[in-house]
């Protein structure tokens, strides 16, 4: 074989006879003297050295006009088949069948298609065999991969807090809706389970118990002091004062039931209004009480100035007055931020708290505060006053009762803003009933006990010769 052959033989590698050189390959004559290329390791081939001729390779398919090549990603793009090798059992030469079932492009691009009627199972195989790492994924789970290299190889996880999965192998979680929430095995979403202070609650129900007691009590102490209005322990209290504070006593335990049942929106409208208005009237009574004690008393002193103030005129102003204010503070808070009935789904797990949202916080806190003002404002008036002549002695009783109301509502603040859903309606509820039947108690249950078990001293004498019990 001559020079030109040796050359032809070197083209046909495809090689360069320096590369070769470089690569350890070495041109070694026969015995015969024929030129022939024998692979020979003078030292270790290092396969990376391969890459930059790989990536020059170019040549036409023999099946079709598309030219083959690696790209710069190390792929070679194009169109692919996809065969099943079948060994049939009655071939007695045992081979190899090739069935074409499918094809994959690149350049459609990424187009996968797979004929399942055309791929031929072994007899063995009951059902198509499963080409990943574990088993699917039943509902409940999503599909997580691993970090391999391997895409068919992933784990199954749980799906989070609030979302399900309803199929197999979901690759994401589908969130439930706001109202919803999973099952225990998070397959679908259920409703919510919905919390308000209901009447078939037990709780819901002592409390209502409680506020129709009270005010039964209330209009019972209202019937007697009218039946017994022109006894001197009725008379010298300020009548007005006394059933304009009872009247609201009333209305302040019924209010109640507007803070008991479902969030409405005419009771979230009115249940903060009419329980800061209501209060309002009774403390302002108080607070005119207060007053009336004191001008009453310096108005005896010989040549005092303020014996035109002496009367009911005073006391119903103030009483209208600081109402009014408070009245103007719920328009405002009406008018700029009302109340709505809203739900809460994020403080309880599975549950929904229906509630009425008070719109301006600020607002809300400004009603209490105002009536905490007042209410400080009367126990420091009736603290000072407290040891007036025994005719005069309803400041101590006036006394006790703010300290008794303040007492409550400073603790009111902490356990309603420390508790959430029924258990915060709660609160506000027992609030109401405990600094209303403070007043009622401190103020008309001595009077009452005077009226009906002690009536001796009913009298004037009994009145200004000692302290009422």
């Amino acid at each position: 074989m001559g020079k030109e052959a040796m050359k032809q033989q070197h083209e046909g590698l495809g090689v360069h006879p320096d590369e070769r050189k470089s690569l350890g390959v070495t041109i070694e004559k026969t015995s015969h003297g024929a030129p022939t290329e024998k692979a020979r390791l003078e030292r270790e081939l290092n396969p990376w050295k391969l890459n930059h001729l790989l990536r020059n390779v170019h040549f036409p398919s023999s099946s079709s006009q598309e030219e083959i090549y690696i790209n710069e990603e190390g792929e070679a793009p194009g169109q692919y088949d996809l065969t099943n090798l079948v060994m049939f059992p009655d071939q007695r030469d045992r081979l190899l069948n090739v069935i074409k079932v499918g094809s994959f492009s690149t350049v459609a691009p990424d187009q996968l298609i797979v004929s399942d009627s055309a791929i031929l199972w072994h007899p063995h195989f009951t059902e198509t065999p499963q080409s990943v790492c574990i088993d699917s994924c039943i509902p409940g789970y999503q599909k997580v991969s691993r970090e391999v290299e391997f895409s068919c190889c992933y784990d199954c996880v749980p799906c989070a807090e609030g979302h399900i999965s309803n199929t197999t192998d979901m690759e994401m979680c589908i969130q439930c809706p706001e109202d919803q929430w999973p099952n225990d095995k998070r397959t679908i979403c259920i409703q919510k389970i919905t919390e308000f202070l209901s009447y078939e609650d037990p709780l819901g129900q002592s409390l209502a118990a409680v506020s129709v007691l009270s005010s039964l009590t209330v209009i019972l102490v209202f019937l007697i002091f009218m039946k017994y209005h022109k006894t001197p322990v009725v008379k010298a209290n300020n009548q007005t004062l006394s059933y304009s504070l009872l009247l609201s006593l009333t209305l302040s335990f019924l209010c109640c039931f507007l803070f008991i049942g479902r969030p409405q929106k005419v009771t979230c409208l009115l249940r903060q209004v009419t329980f800061g208005i209501n209060f309002t009237v009774s403390v302002s009574c108080v607070l005119a009480k207060t007053v009336t004690v004191v001008i009453a008393f310096n108005a005896t002193k010989p040549g005092s100035k303020i014996k035109k103030w002496v009367g009911t005129r005073v006391s119903l102003c103030l009483v209208l007055l600081c109402s009014l204010l408070q009245v103007g503070i719920c328009l405002v808070w009406l008018i700029s931020s009302p109340p709505f009935p809203d739900y809460d789904t994020h403080t309880y797990t599975g549950k929904m708290i229906l509630q009425c949202n008070e719109g301006s916080v600020s607002a809300f806190y400004t009603v209490i505060g105002y009536m905490g003002f007042l209410s400080g404002l009367s126990f420091i008036v009736a603290f000072l006053v407290r040891k007036l002549p025994a005719s005069f002695n309803e400041a101590q009783l006036i006394t006790f009762s703010m300290l008794v109301f303040c007492s409550v509502w400073v603790s009111f603040i902490p356990a309603y803003l420390s508790t959430k859903g029924k258990y915060m309606v709660a609160v506000e509820i027992f609030a109401i009933l405990a600094s209303s039947a403070g007043l009622l108690g401190c103020i008309f249950i001595p009077k009452c006990y005077i009226i009906l078990f002690r009536p001796e001293q009913n009298t004037r004498r009994g009145l200004t010769g000692k302290h009422l019990q």
